[in-house]
């Protein structure tokens, strides 16, 4: 592609004489440059690539683009084709917009945008448009699938998961769904993704909003810096659906500049309302709909009080985009369970217990599902609740999550989550520390043992809760990426549970919380 061209996306004049020159490939590691390439420095959250322009220069680069205002040795410059332009990480994501042909102004993008519930409401919102027939394709958290085509979305990071993908990666994927035919693209949209530009060229046709609660403040520090990226997207839209169950709605509706739907399940004033009429595991939830539009009862087949919100938004985004009521409220009542959202697993016709899944892993998530098990549970029946917190991340949040388990489970079980580089007991402490030392609960800091362990000890009519990994089949510990799976780990639970494998009374020995605490677990004291 020539470099004229490319310099026209990001609004750079190319330097006398140069416009004609052909760039093979974009590059912002300095590592794979070769001859050919533009190579674009962009300050990191840890590193700045402008100290890597020498050996960006020794791999080849025919032009290197620079933020201004970086100070560069007029050796260097002598050296090659240099360009500076205002923020480097918005002109990246628009060098690859236009290496693949512009593929967002082909496409109809809807970006959905929140602490929680982004998932669950694109894959809702996708499957009410599949069953209209609009050919669709999905970018988030658990991956990325055009008209049903699963694609590759893996970060240059093996350790990354990344809601939104890197410009390198986003807008390859969206030039492939438009080959593929793809009319709607459903996509989590992430603050950071916001915050650091790499949707900078890109126009959404709707945009939603779920809500907010803290999450992510070792990157933004602050809820109003959190709150401020994410109304980016609404500012970038045609039109937009809004939750105003959060305090923060109305700053997503200022950005979206008054084009907006409201929608609310809290009885608050709003375009559309949602209603809980009655729930149960087995079920779902089933809830009254209403605007002046239309009154429908609705069934959507996923438990919980937040499958209602989701829905809701789903379906109120679907029929602003034109399909019937009807059609929409026949489509909910079909939508498959989402992977590692309020996910049932299969126990087979012995099992008298529950066991979930879910990707909760921010405070405001886990009390809505425990709120949510504590709703569908029956008579006696407990809740044990098993999670950890991800290393490397938001600590602030650790003692809050303790803080809401002790106040909702029977029992909890303490592990590990993707700790990192972070030692899990140290996380598991610092969980400790928002914790009733009077409740139930102990530590089994290895997440096998501790799943094999919950099961083992299920009663008749528990619920189990496997919180925090929800879709991901991997852990990520001591720098390293191994595969883990909670669902087979149950399945092998219940075969030893089953075969009368578990001999309670050889079991370790039980503490005050009745959880043990020999080899496997130890009854936990926040003040060691």
């Amino acid at each position: 592609m020539r470099l004229e061209a490319l310099c026209r996306a990001i609004g750079v004049s190319p330097r006398e004489g140069s416009d004609n020159i052909e760039i093979r490939s974009i590059e912002t590691d300095s590592r794979k440059v070769r001859k050919g390439s533009l190579f674009v420095c962009i300050r990191g959250l840890h590193t700045d690539s402008h100290s890597c322009i020498p050996e960006a220069i020794g791999n080849g680069a025919s032009c290197i683009l620079v933020q201004e205002g970086a100070q560069i040795p007029e050796a260097l410059r002598q050296q090659t084709l240099l360009l500076e332009c205002e923020s480097t990480r918005r002109a990246v994501a628009c060098l690859y917009h236009a290496w693949y042909g512009f593929p967002g102004e082909r496409l109809k993008l809807i970006g959905v945008t929140g602490t929680n519930g982004k998932t669950s409401v694109t894959h809702m919102l996708r499957h009410i448009l599949e069953s209209s027939f609009f050919r669709c394709g999905l970018i988030g958290t658990v991956g990325c699938e055009s008209g049903g085509r699963r694609l590759s979305s893996t970060a240059d990071d093996p350790l990354a998961n990344m809601t939104t993908p890197d410009p390198s990666t986003l807008y390859r994927i969206l030039g492939e769904m438009v080959a593929d035919g793809v009319e709607y693209v459903l996509m989590e949209v992430s603050s950071h993704a916001l915050a650091l530009g790499k949707l900078a060229p890109l126009r959404f046709t709707r945009a939603v909003f779920t809500n907010l609660t803290p999450e992510h403040l070792d990157f933004h520090l602050t809820m109003e810096a959190y709150a401020e990226a994410k109304a980016r997207l609404f500012a970038a839209s045609e039109r937009s659906i809004v939750c105003t169950d959060s305090p923060y709605a109305q700053r997503m509706l200022c950005a979206a500049g008054g084009n907006a739907l409201t929608c609310s399940s809290e009885g608050g004033r709003a375009d559309y309302t949602a209603t809980l009429l009655r729930q149960s595991l087995r079920e779902g939830v089933h809830y009254r709909l209403d605007s002046a539009r239309a009154s429908l009862r609705m069934l959507c087949p996923i438990p919980g009080r937040f499958s209602m919100v989701n829905s809701m938004l789903a379906s109120v985004t679907a029929m602003d985009l034109g399909l019937r009521p009807a059609g929409v409220k026949a489509a909910v009542a079909s939508i498959p369970g989402v992977k590692g959202r309020m996910e049932r697993v299969p126990l087979g016709v012995e099992a008298d217990f529950t066991v979930l899944i879910d990707y909760a892993h921010t405070p405001d998530a886990l009390e809505n599902l425990l709120r949510t098990a504590r709703e569908l549970c029956q008579g006696e029946a407990r809740i044990i609740l098993l999670f950890g917190c991800g290393g490397d991340r938001d600590t602030s949040k650790r003692p809050a999550m303790g803080r809401i388990a002790s106040l909702y489970a029977d029992l909890v079980i303490l592990t590990s989550d993707n700790s990192r580089s972070e030692d899990p007991d140290t996380i598991i402490a610092e969980i400790l520390s928002g914790m009733d030392p009077t409740g139930k609960r102990c530590v089994i800091s290895d997440r096998r043992q501790a799943i094999l362990h919950a099961v083992s000890h299920a009663r008749a009519g528990d619920v189990v809760l496997l919180a925090g990994k929800g879709h991901e089949e991997y852990e990520i510990t001591r720098g390293e990426r191994r595969c883990f799976s909670e669902r087979e780990i149950v399945k092998e639970a219940l075969i030893e549970r089953q075969r009368g494998k578990v001999d309670r009374q050889d079991a370790p020995r039980a503490s005050k919380d009745g959880c043990g605490d020999a080899s496997q677990g130890k009854e936990s004291d926040p003040n060691e």
